[in-house]
C-alpha cells in the first residue's frame, strides 16, 4: 500500500503546469471524485476555469489509470488533452506524471487512510485477488 502525500501532489501539479503552460485550453475538467481535486488545483495553477463538464479544448484530468474504463470515455472527444497522476500501465493516448506498480494499492491525501485498508480488501477480494 503506497500512501501519496500532499507533497507529492503538488509535485504533480507542478509537473503538469509545466507541460501544459504554453497551451490554451478552455478550462480544466476532472474526473469525479479523485480527478476533482487535481482540476482543483490546476484550475489555480494555469489560471483557468474549472469546469463542470467536458468541453472541446479542455485539458481533462484524473487520479488514476487502472482499467481506463474512466478516462475511455473521452477518448474521441475533440481536442482534449488527457492527463493521469499516477498510471499502472504504459500511456498510450493519455499523459501520465508517473507510472505505478499495478498491484500496489494507492491511497491518496485525501482519502482515509484507515479506512483504505478495508477498501483494498474488499476491492480484492470481489475480484478474487490475493495480497
Amino acid at each position: 500500500m503506497r500512501m501519496l502525500t500532499w507533497d507529492e501532489f503538488n509535485s504533480c501539479v507542478e509537473s503538469i503546469t509545466s507541460s501544459c503552460k504554453n497551451r490554451a485550453f478552455c478550462g480544466v475538467y476532472g474526473f469525479p471524485r479523485g480527478g476533482l481535486c487535481l482540476a482543483v488545483a490546476l484550475s489555480h495553477s494555469l489560471n483557468i476555469p474549472l469546469l463542470n463538464q467536458l468541453e472541446p479544448s479542455s485539458l481533462v484530468v484524473d487520479d488514476v489509470y487502472e482499467s481506463g474504463k474512466t478516462l475511455s470515455r473521452v477518448l474521441n472527444f475533440p481536442d482534449i488533452t488527457t492527463f493521469v497522476w499516477l498510471s499502472k500501465v504504459k500511456p498510450i493516448w493519455w499523459n501520465t506524471v508517473e507510472l505505478s506498480d499495478p498491484n500496489e494499492w494507492l491511497v491518496f491525501p485525501w482519502e482515509n487512510q484507515e479506512r483504505a485498508y478495508l477498501d483494498e480488501k474488499l476491492y480484492r477480494n470481489a475480484r478474487g485477488l490475493s495480497k
